[in-house]
């Protein structure tokens, strides 16, 4: 008999009562050390003092009025994104699914608008995710996710990620953009090289198409910085971001150029969630924090700890490591005995990873980690190294 909860995902037993800082603690009293942060979500941690008040004060106020009034929160956080990123407009959503709906909308209609409506096609790249709706199913492309649900959405196709020539060779009259991640999460902690983005921005320059970058995951300083593609010093034409902007509040946006935003007129795409006082209130108090002077500065120093470390796991396993990959606070250890068995093997010595593409063990902890957590984290993979070590060791007897 089915379960009352749709058994959409093969969930751990375990059931969280709390949390504080980068600890959670489960229902029967444990207390694990979260890197995964609800997949790189609870940015500023668990239980933040500024953001569970900033929460508490706006939901005694108001929490929801639509979008057919002014939201004083929203106006003030799309303000301070303008003046922190490239973009010109923002426009505020409920998740990242949502935020690449609607950047694919934007470079659709800004083409069809601009004399071209016959450039709806967008190039996607191999190990990519982008969300679980319909088109943004075909717009990730991998036949698992696929399965099931009938025709792919048409308007999406897909070369090989950090090839260029295979990018210029996929551009048609047809072509309206390009969509990429700079760093694929799900997809196993796979960089874009800069070179490659700066190859991106370029072709699309040359073409007249436009560059979409999914920051879902990357976005809001888990990179070390506020978004991705300043580390490589790119400059995308619209971009996606949710999981961070709202440190576990549901909550997406699209930020974009004036060029693609002003043909997204009035009537043309809408929301009756997106930008409400409460995920802005949320969303304010989030950035209050990573724009603090100094916290990207310690994010970069916890980041460089934690990779040091994982590089000297890498070296001490190599029966149990391949490599280790990512930036900032997203990275990963690449595998050779199943991913599953390492996050299981974590598990057990108090450690929340979570379990990427590519048999990858993904670790994403909340930005405000410190030093002192890392090295514990560190320890806890050493010793489910070590857990598995013995085990294969004893069934090879």
């Amino acid at each position: 008999m089915i379960t009352a909860l749709m058994p959409t995902y093969a969930r751990a037993d375990l059931a969280f009562d709390h949390g504080e800082g980068a600890w959670l603690w489960s229902e029967d009293g444990r207390r694990f050390l979260d890197f995964g942060a609800g997949i790189a979500t609870s940015s500023v941690g668990h239980g933040n003092p500024h953001l569970v008040g900033a929460i508490a004060a706006q939901a005694a106020k108001v929490m929801h009025v639509s979008n057919l009034y002014r939201v004083s929160g929203a106006e003030k956080l799309a303000a301070r994104l303008v003046a922190n990123s490239f973009a010109d407009s923002v426009f505020f959503c409920n998740s990242g699914a949502e935020a690449n709906e609607g950047l694919t909308k934007m470079i659709r209609r800004a083409m069809n608008r601009t004399g071209r409506p016959e450039a709806t096609r967008i190039i996607c790249f191999e190990g990519a995710f982008h969300g679980r709706t319909l088109a943004m199913l075909s717009a990730t492309g991998n036949p698992k996710y696929l399965d099931g649900f009938g025709p792919p959405v048409e308007g999406f196709d897909h070369v090989p990620l950090n090839n260029l020539n295979a990018v210029r060779d996929a551009i048609t009259p047809q072509t309206a953009g390009i969509l990429v991640e700079p760093l694929q999460g799900e997809g196993g902690i796979r960089l874009a090289d800069p070179e490659f983005l700066r190859g991106l921005r370029a072709a699309c320059d040359e073409y007249g198409i436009l560059l979409g970058m999914d920051e879902v995951q990357t976005g809001f300083g888990r990179s070390g910085k506020l978004f991705m593609h300043q580390v490589a010093g790119v400059t995308p034409d619209v971009m996606s971001v949710a999981k961070g902007i709202g440190g576990g509040f549901p909550m997406g946006a699209v930020l974009a150029t004036e060029a693609v935003a002003r043909h997204l007129t009035a009537g043309s795409h809408g929301t009756t969630f997106g930008g409400s006082p409460l995920a802005c209130a949320a969303g304010n108090a989030v950035l209050d924090i990573i724009l603090a002077p100094g916290f990207l500065d310690e994010v970069n120093d916890t980041a460089a700890r934690l990779w040091a470390g994982l590089q000297e796991l890498v070296a001490f396993y190599p029966d149990i490591f391949a490599e280790a990959r990512g930036q900032g606070l997203l990275v990963g250890l690449k595998c050779l005995v199943p991913n599953a068995d390492m996050q299981a093997a974590s598990v057990a010595e108090g450690l929340l990873t979570v379990a990427a593409g590519d048999n990858v063990l993904r670790l994403a902890p909340p930005l405000i980690v410190r030093a002192a957590e890392v090295d514990v984290a560190l320890e806890m993979l050493a010793h489910a190294a070590t857990r598995i070590r013995a085990h294969l060791a004893a069934a090879a007897q």
